[in-house]
């Protein structure tokens, strides 16, 4: 793929962080996240574009867009983790490499938590790491992404 885009997607609630529990989640922003994917992107020659909604059908025509001119997506879908199956079936649809990020861990928290539905479409995971699996995240998806054009 020649495109060097990545798309950056935060779903639900994940425009209160910095305030939303955060002895959970940290004091950084949504802001920050999206400030330190730029930079970890740009810094391996990708630029990002970054969406964030409260509404899942937003974050679908997002992702459903990126098959247009995005080489992976970055996605913290908030609580559609646990309850999407559309939201997966967008990303499988899409045919693009995903990285999937939680700041928490999820297997420490409630039970509904455990369960994934993006996990099987996602090539990278990166769990409770704060909001720094961020910038694991897109290393991680941006060496997948150059191992697939390379061979």
């Amino acid at each position: 793929m020649t495109e060097r885009r990545l798309l950056l997607v935060n779903g639900p609630n994940l425009n209160l962080l910095g305030t939303r529990e955060p002895e959970i989640y940290g004091t950084e922003t949504l802001a920050d996240v999206e400030r330190l994917v730029v930079d970890a992107a740009a810094g391996l020659g990708f630029e990002v574009r970054a969406v964030q909604s409260n509404h899942e059908g937003v974050l679908l025509d997002a992702i459903h867009d990126a098959r247009l001119d995005c080489a992976g997506i970055v996605i913290n879908p908030g609580g559609l983790t646990h309850t999407s199956v559309v939201l997966r079936d967008a990303l499988a649809g899409v045919a693009l490499p995903v990285a999937e990020v939680h700041i928490s861990d999820v297997m420490q928290r409630e039970s509904f938590r455990h369960h994934s539905y993006v996990a099987d479409v996602a090539v990278v995971h990166v769990v409770g790491e704060g909001v720094a699996g961020y910038a694991s995240a897109v290393r991680r998806l941006i060496a997948v992404i150059e191992g697939q054009a390379d061979g």
